[in-house]
């Protein structure tokens, strides 16, 4: 598997990590007569501290899903993974590294590292588009 494939394959997976510790959350919440099951806002605007920094987190990974995944299948159903594998895992750990921040707190400090996480990500996906555009 290409280093594209991978980080396309853990992008999902990490989506998914987050959306069960999300459904873990909210789950305890319903078992423990805090919340009722239909009562979840999905913004998580309705939670407070790490639960609504979770939700934000999961919410902004199938935010920006979509983008990703055209541009890394784009890469792959071309045969074009040369181009993009060699900033894959940068790419990724970018992601699991701006949802981490996100995580931990909302202060001045980890916003902005959650902000420059994302913008190693756009830049790295506009230098792909660039590359695969190219190619073309």
């Amino acid at each position: 598997m290409t280093p594209t494939a991978t980080a396309l394959l853990a992008y999902a997976s990490w989506f998914i990590l987050l959306l069960l510790c999300l459904a873990f959350v909210r789950t305890s919440l319903v078992m423990q007569g805090k919340r009722a099951s239909n009562s979840f806002a999905p913004s998580g605007d309705d939670m407070e501290g790490f639960a609504r920094r979770l939700t934000r987190a999961h919410a902004n990974c199938y935010e920006n899903m979509g983008l990703v995944a055209a541009v890394l299948l784009y890469a792959i159903a071309t045969s074009q993974t040369a181009l993009t594998d060699g900033l894959a895992y940068v790419f990724l750990g970018a992601r699991i590294a701006q949802s981490v921040a996100h995580l931990i707190s909302t202060n001045r400090l980890f916003v902005f590292l959650r902000f420059a996480f994302f913008v190693v990500q756009v830049l790295i996906l506009i230098f792909w588009l660039l590359k695969l555009f190219h190619h073309i």
